[in-house]
């Protein structure tokens, strides 16, 4: 892992015996289990059960991100399956790779767990993880096991350009136009449903528990010339901040040209919410947001929901002209 490399067998494990949670597997036992289930693809040269994993990096620049999930504040154990934690964890993280420009290539994953816990929480999660990899072409290649009170799962990926300049948050230019690929507010409308008490719409849920992003997107967009790019997790309009800020320009989104489906009417109308709240400030759906060249074709499955323009006063993100007034977007550190 690179330490999820497994020396040996914790006592019982190696008995043959079935233990019921991770503290009767041992830590070794534990780091087998993991690794069993893992594949791999051509750019892991040395892959877990060394010091250290080796992935081929044609292009000599690696892209990099990293992202924590903690039991209680990213994910629920009631709400969600060990499965769905581990899709949801890497899909966050290939996203971030994807928005640069870049090609996933591996994760590694560094993960705490109680020893109470049950031992097939873990496997699962890992599971969840290698699948949600394979959907981006990468694979898992290390990582490390600790003991704690708390799950915690913490993913690091990596990516490559492939030749390509990375698509950065800064390079946005008045005139160019707002685009996005992938669902916004899905995520936050399932939350909303869970969060009663409910399990349907299925779809939303299932958003939220395991978000779909469309990893093909961004180096498709870097090569047809995108000039700034982000994914969305902490809401559009606070990531379309992001890059008004580092391209020091004026974003403004056209309500309009968002896309809200019926359903998210309905479950606006049940919970009291409007969906367009969710829209401009739900998290964690991952779609990708990308600025274009104005006039530029668009590229497949992208669509237009604003421009570019040269900031009034100060970088900024309006919708429909104006400041988005309500509270929204997601902040670590914010009130609950």
């Amino acid at each position: 892992m690179q330490e999820l490399s497994g020396g040996g067998a914790a006592e019982g494990y190696a008995a043959g015996r079935n233990p019921g949670t991770v503290g009767e597997l041992g830590e070794f036992g534990l780091i087998r289990e993991l690794t069993s289930r893992l594949t791999s693809t051509p750019a892991v040269r040395v892959g877990p059960g060394d010091d250290a994993a080796v992935v081929a990096a044609p292009d000599r620049r690696v892209v990099a991100t990293t992202d924590i999930l903690l039991e209680g504040r990213h994910f629920r154990r009631d709400w969600s399956t060990a499965y769905d934690v581990g899709r949801k964890a890497a899909a966050q993280n290939l996203s971030d790779i994807a928005a640069m420009g870049a090609s996933p290539t591996a994760l590694l994953l560094g993960l705490v767990v109680p020893a109470e816990l049950p031992a097939n929480w873990p496997t699962e999660l890992m599971d969840g993880i290698r699948d949600e990899a394979a959907v981006a072409s990468a694979a898992v290649v290390g990582g490390d096991t600790a003991r704690g009170e708390t799950i915690t799962v913490s993913i690091t990926a990596l990516g490559d350009l492939r030749n390509r300049e990375p698509v950065t948050r800064s390079g946005a230019l008045p005139g160019d136009t707002v685009a996005v690929t992938g669902w916004l507010g899905w995520s936050a409308a399932g939350h909303a449903v869970l969060s009663r008490g409910f399990r349907s719409p299925r779809a939303f849920v299932e958003a939220h528990r395991r978000p779909e992003p469309p990893y093909h997107a961004g180096p498709a967009a870097a090569e047809l010339g995108a000039t700034a790019m982000i994914d969305v997790s902490d809401g559009l309009v606070a990531d379309l901040g992001h890059i008004a800020r580092a391209s020091r320009v004026r974003i403004d989104v056209k309500s309009s040209e968002l896309d809200i489906p019926a359903q998210m009417h309905d479950i606006g109308q049940a919970v009291g919410v409007d969906p367009l709240q969710w829209v401009l400030t739900g998290g964690e759906d991952h779609a990708i947001v990308a600025t274009f060249p104005g006039g530029r074709k668009l590229p497949a499955r992208w669509r237009r929901i604003g421009e570019v323009l040269a900031p009034a006063v100060r970088p900024q993100v309006t919708v429909d002209g104006a400041a988005w007034a309500r509270a929204g977007g997601w902040d670590h550190f914010g009130d609950e």
